[in-house]
């Protein structure tokens, strides 16, 4: 695997590649990432990875100095999964003076949900994504399904903005006890980390009585919440949405059940598709 600090050293690499797969990370890889990195391989013929972590989509007061930086092993991960090429550039390369120009989500899609409860976040996911697949120029590129709103943002914007990329959404990847890999697992202390899977535990729940034909999705939500601060946890949303855009349910939609809660000092998130 090859390893480049800038856009000059990258696009010389992959000069006349083709069927080119690229997968956007932030470092601190989990098995998850590794999953993303396996079904581009399946793919494509060259397989490109990027490690940064991304300061213009952390808020004043979310964790960018803590984020963990865990480059070496990073690397071992994506070289053991197949990867041809790493880019791995700092500030000054993918942002050589200060970003002036951004990439706006439509606020039907970036005012809710995240978008609501983390202002700016979104439009500094599609910033960056949109200057890496400019540098990359990618055929197919995947996304983890847990983070399923930045999935729509991103899908939403390859269409509207004609990148001709294809985007792959990869399904969440578990620990055995249920609880979905995050980078973020590990500000989880002991008992937390005992605590953790009853989130996607009270999701299944919900599926279940959606299943079993209850579509008061307003109380449904309200117990679940319920559950989880009876258990410690400080629940920002518990919700029931339409799968194409994360509206409100409605009759006939394909839906979607999405959480994001913090146990301790750690912020959680998971959902479900409902089939």
């Amino acid at each position: 695997m090859q390893v480049h600090r800038s856009i000059q050293s990258l696009r010389a690499a992959l000069g006349g590649a083709s069927h080119v797969g690229f997968a956007p990370t932030m470092g601190n890889l989990h098995a998850g990432h590794v999953s993303l990195m396996r079904t581009l391989r399946s793919q494509a013929k060259t397989v490109v990875a990027s490690v940064f972590v991304n300061r213009t989509q952390f808020g004043p007061n979310e964790d960018f100095d803590a984020y963990p930086r865990t480059f070496e092993a990073d690397c071992a991960a994506l070289e053991a999964a197949g990867v041809n090429h790493l880019f791995a550039p700092n500030e000054a390369e993918l942002y050589p003076t200060p970003q002036q120009y951004f990439v706006e989500p439509a606020p039907a899609h970036d005012r809710l949900l995240e978008g609501a409860l983390r202002p700016g976040h979104f439009r500094g996911v599609a910033t960056v994504v949109s200057k890496l697949f400019n540098i990359v120029q990618p055929d197919v590129a995947a996304f983890g399904k847990k983070d399923y709103q930045q999935l729509m943002v991103i899908r939403n914007m390859v269409r509207e903005m004609n990148f001709p990329i294809t985007i792959i959404g990869c399904e969440i990847v578990r620990a055995d006890d249920g609880l979905a890999l995050s980078s973020r697992n590990g500000y989880l202390s002991a008992t937390e980390r005992a605590e953790a899977p009853r989130l996607q535990q009270t999701l299944q729940q919900l599926v279940t009585e959606i299943h079993a034909g209850r579509q008061d999705y307003t109380t449904l939500e309200s117990e679940a919440c319920t559950v989880l601060a009876a258990n410690g946890w400080q629940p920002d949303y518990v919700t029931v949405r339409s799968q194409a855009d994360l509206q409100p349910a409605s009759a006939g939609e394909k839906l979607v059940v999405l959480a994001a809660a913090r146990l301790g000092r750690t912020r959680l998130i998971d959902n479900i598709e409902i089939d």
